[in-house]
């Protein structure tokens, strides 16, 4: 009998005690826990730079033109090779060969093979002393007949249209053609007539084809500038004025453009005239040597381009942890006493 009664009142002790357990589960809120959250993320690599771009502007100037050779030579021995090329007069026919995919040393053995009376097809009473058709021809076989837009590196020829004197630049087409239109120096080549338009030396409006290479798309030019300057003397003869003028009207047109290259290389060839085919040598080695003397500011140019652009390049910002919410709906708190009000799980 009085274990019966033990038994009964530690059943009851036991109840009151659970009761009092769910009571207080009922009243206290459960401590909180902190939020799960998603682990921090490294931010993600920044882009690589896009490579600089460089273009070559190569001018115009005749039989000076051959030190266009002697630049490209001295800038692929140290590492630059053009990304785009544009070039006026002269400086198309380098320029095409080049842009062909021939190399510096190939175009120096053209040049040095090249006999002058196979570019020049005299003809009288046509608007000009040469035709052109052979310069055409010429150029043609020279780039394997590719058309200008199947260049291997993009390239332009810059003309001008002889009815309204606007800048022409030629990317598309009959390569041999564009360049004897950049080439057709009034006077002496007859008008290049394409379609219903005529079209002469793009020198007349570009001597020195900046805003073209811009147009191609680089982010550095490098123009060459092989334009006769003015002497400093009275010529003695009509040709000598004649030469001079131009030579001063060249001068005054091309400076705004030039300033707008990051590099001007200008080779010693005034002394060169514009008919001396027999100095091409000359005029390869002066190239050279005004390539080389550029080299310093060359680097430096993109170097500084190169901070210009990681300093304005944006950093993607790191990722922020967001929390995340857990459905307590069933858990341990809520199983033991379905009335318990819950802040946290």
């Amino acid at each position: 009998m009085r274990l019966r009664t033990s038994l009964r009142h530690a059943r009851t002790a036991l109840l009151v005690a659970g009761l009092c357990v769910l009571a207080a589960c009922g009243r206290e809120d459960v401590r909180p826990t902190p939020p799960v959250t998603q682990p921090v993320t490294a931010a993600p690599a920044a882009p690589r730079p896009q490579p600089i771009r460089i273009g070559l502007a190569l001018g115009g100037g005749a039989a000076k033109g051959f030190a266009h050779i002697g630049v490209i030579k001295m800038l692929e021995a140290n590492g630059f090779k053009a990304d785009v090329v544009a070039g006026t007069s002269a400086g198309s026919v380098v320029g095409a060969l080049y842009a062909s995919g021939m190399d510096p040393f190939q175009m120096q053995e053209r040049a040095v093979a090249l006999d002058e009376s196979s570019i020049r097809d005299v003809r009288l009473f046509s608007g000009g002393l040469v035709q052109g058709v052979a310069l055409q021809n010429y150029v043609n076989e020279q780039v394997g007949n590719r058309t200008l837009d199947r260049m291997r590196i993009p390239f332009a020829a810059v003309a001008t249209r002889l009815e309204t004197g606007d800048r022409i630049v030629f990317v598309r087409g009959n390569t041999g053609q564009a360049v004897r239109a950049s080439s057709s120096v009034p006077g002496v080549f007859e008008p290049v007539k394409i379609g219903d338009r005529h079209y002469v030396d793009g020198g007349v409006v570009s001597p020195v084809p900046v805003d073209a290479a811009k147009q191609l798309g680089a982010d550095l030019v490098i123009a060459v500038d092989i334009s006769s300057k003015a002497s400093g003397t009275m010529p003695g003869s009509m040709l000598g004025i004649v030469n001079q003028s131009i030579a001063i009207m060249g001068q005054n047109l091309g400076r705004q453009e030039l300033a707008r290259a990051d590099v001007v290389i200008r080779p010693q060839v005034n002394d060169i005239g514009p008919a001396s085919f027999e100095q091409r040598n000359a005029a390869i080695l002066q190239g050279e040597r005004a390539a080389l003397a550029a080299m310093p500011q060359i680097r430096a140019k993109i170097a500084e381009l190169e901070r210009t652009r990681a300093a304005a390049r944006v950093q993607p910002k790191p990722v922020e942890p967001e929390p995340v919410d857990i459905d307590c709906g069933d858990s341990w708190v809520r199983r033991l006493n379905p009335f318990a009000k819950e802040r946290a799980c």
